[in-house]
């Protein structure tokens, strides 16, 4: 029977093409020539029955089915890393962490300094994409993920309620002076286009069936749906408690100051096989990220 798992080489090859977007920057870090190179990409092609990349006169770029397979492998060769790095290390206490990239910048990494002080025996490895970790892999000890919570057979708790509401930078807030969701509407709008709630929910608990037309700006990420509104280019509907940092700063504020005009949500959850439970270095995130949060009781 064929087996499913391609040659490591083919693999390292890929990945590094991929990376640098060069068959010849690639080679050089791997220690090898662009024709072997070369030759272990159309292997992995081969193998897999498609075509990775598309090359022109200057570089490559990755087909659709490339960045897929991209997204898919390059969070197992990272723990294989990882994991070599601490076995070569023999550092037992890793805590391989991997979370969604706008939680793991605007809410998490602000507060690392405060988990190394309590913690300074765990060594935290952490990497951030929207693909979640396969566990069967052995690919992160711990998940936060976003979303609505449907994973079978992993334990999985929310981090925080979150508030879901208009928010902008203050100058823009001054100058157009809303007062109700009305005239929100004539305004740039923001678009998350990966969170749960989306502007027409908002608009729908305000008593208005708004579909926006269009929007001014629609962003996969919601730290750059945040960043984009600190900037003043419109109005963004985000979680205050992700946008923390921008509120503390003053950078951003909410638009309206009716204390009530937010969409409550449960949203980002702390997600791992409950065989995980066993090591102390989980526990102790799990336990640092909600008390951190304020935390309400797990979801199941």
């Amino acid at each position: 029977m064929r087996s499913s798992f391609p040659p490591l080489g083919s693999l390292l090859a890929f990945e590094a093409v991929a990376r640098r977007r060069n068959f010849t920057v690639a080679a050089t870090e791997l220690h090898l020539t662009p024709s072997a190179v070369s030759h272990q990409i159309a292997k992995l092609e081969e193998f897999l029955g498609v075509r990775l990349f598309e090359r022109t006169a200057r570089n490559v770029e990755l087909t659709d089915a490339g960045e897929d397979y991209l997204k898919r492998v390059a969070g197992a060769l990272a723990a294989i890393s990882a994991a070599t790095d601490s076995a070569r290390k023999g550092m037992r206490n890793t805590l391989h962490v991997h979370s969604t990239p706008s939680f793991a910048s605007l809410w998490l990494m602000p507060r690392l300094t405060e988990f190394a002080r309590r913690h300074p025996g765990i060594s935290l490895s952490m990497s951030s994409s929207v693909v979640h970790s396969d566990f069967s892999l052995g690919q992160a000890d711990l998940d936060i993920r976003y979303g609505v919570p449907n994973w079978p057979q992993l334990t999985v708790q929310p981090i925080f309620d979150e508030r879901i509401l208009p928010l902008a930078s203050p100058e823009f807030v001054a100058r157009h002076q809303l007062r109700s969701a009305q005239e929100l509407a004539q305004v740039p709008l923001i678009q998350s286009t990966v969170g749960v709630l989306q502007w027409p929910d908002w608009f729908a608990s305000r008593g208005l069936a708004f579909t926006p037309a269009g929007y001014a700006y629609r962003f996969d990420r919601a730290f750059m749906a945040l960043d984009a509104a600190v900037q003043g280019l419109g109005v963004a509907l985000e979680s205050a408690s992700i946008g923390e940092g921008h509120l503390r700063t003053g950078r951003l504020q909410p638009v309206f100051e009716a204390a009530d005009w937010y969409l409550p949500l449960q949203a980002h959850f702390l997600v791992y096989p409950a065989r995980h439970a066993q090591r102390s270095e989980v526990m102790s995130f799990v336990e640092w990220v909600r008390a951190e949060a304020g935390s309400p009781e797990a979801a199941g």
